[in-house]
């Protein structure tokens, strides 16, 4: 049967607009904090296949998303290399910091496939339990991202001893890069082998780079992953986030090979419609919080976001994603207007 989300990722303009959300499986839904409940910690939760398949069916079972996207996080790539890893209630992400260049030489390259093996279980599950209309997606996060926090030890407001590495010692900051490059290329192949349609890169912190440093170290990066999947996978639509990429996302449509740009709720719809939808399937880009909002103020900006979209290679989703207060009853108002917009 036919996949909207797969049909509009690969380019093709649908009639039923395809809409999945960012964090869609998350701590909004109270069936996902019962399933939460059964797990010792965050990590434990991403690495427990039944536990995973569950949340992951939970949103797409409740609201008819036309894509599934995996329940996982993308702090598990530095676990798997050997960096220690939490997640703490009320502050997030946790890493023991890389604070010396040497210390990218100790971390373990040869582990990720075998480590991360629950994740690609738990995909194999999920997509004997999808409709047949429904795209199971997979991702991961850029290097950038990845290294931020494992150099931070955590999120951060200024990035000051990521940028001083990546400034000060670019030869130990691309080793490192060149390492998360290989393992991020890795793992998108590995869901792919374990079953996933279609995947996504998240580069959460590609906005805080002047233009240079974005070619370098969001952009090149990237396009080098998106070359490795591609090589081996050539069928499979890959999304890009660059977050808050301002006037780099044309960069990012135009050059990284990716199928689809993900946009955040800053960039203009006429940007969206007259420049990035010609090079590529642009998904997005609803405020978060306009959900919480609901309401008319919700269906209005959809409606604005869809005149302007929908009649190209499109997918709806939020700028970012689901935050915890918001209302369930919201999400399915969205999905409903969503699928009955008509050109």
């Amino acid at each position: 049967m036919t996949k909207p989300l797969l049909s509009a990722l690969k380019g093709e303009t649908t009639d039923h607009v395809p809409i999945w959300l960012m964090r869609q499986a998350g701590r909004y839904l109270p069936e996902y904090m019962k399933v939460r409940a059964r797990s010792k910690d965050f990590l434990n939760f991403c690495y427990s296949p039944d536990l995973a398949v569950e949340v992951t069916l939970q949103p797409v079972q409740r609201f008819g998303l036309d894509g599934a996207i995996i329940f996982s996080d993308i702090l598990v790539i530095p676990d798997a290399m050997g960096q220690k890893v939490a997640f703490e209630p009320g502050r997030g992400p946790v890493l023991e910091a890389l604070r010396d260049p040497r210390d990218v030489d100790n971390l373990d390259r040869e582990s990720l496939r075998a480590h991360l093996a629950p994740v690609y279980e738990a995909i194999t599950e999920v997509s004997k339990n999808l409709a047949d209309t429904v795209t199971l997606i997979g991702f991961a996060g850029a290097p950038w991202t990845i290294a931020s926090y494992m150099i931070e030890g955590g999120s951060s407001r200024d990035f000051a001893q990521l940028k001083s590495w990546a400034y000060g010692a670019p030869e130990s900051f691309n080793a490192l890069v060149d390492i998360l490059v290989d393992a991020v290329a890795d793992h998108l192949c590995a869901q792919i082998e374990a079953g996933v349609e279609a995947v996504q890169i998240f580069d959460s912190w590609a906005g805080v780079l002047p233009e240079d440093a974005f070619e370098t170290w969001c952009l090149g990066p990237i396009k080098r992953i998106i070359g490795r999947v591609k090589a081996l996978h050539p069928g499979i639509p890959i999304i890009v986030f660059p977050n808050r990429a301002g006037f780099f996302y044309e960069r990012m449509a135009r050059d990284s090979g990716a199928d689809a740009v993900s946009i955040d709720a800053m960039v203009p719809l006429n940007t969206a419609r007259d420049i990035l939808q010609k090079l590529v399937t642009v998904q997005g880009n609803l405020d978060p919080i306009m959900l919480v909002e609901g309401g008319t103020p919700m269906i209005e900006a959809a409606r604005r976001i869809l005149d302007a979209l929908a009649p190209g290679p499109f997918v709806f989703n939020l700028g970012h994603g689901i935050v915890p207060q918001t209302p369930p009853a919201h999400v399915a108002a969205l999905v409903d207007e969503v699928h009955r917009w008509r050109k």
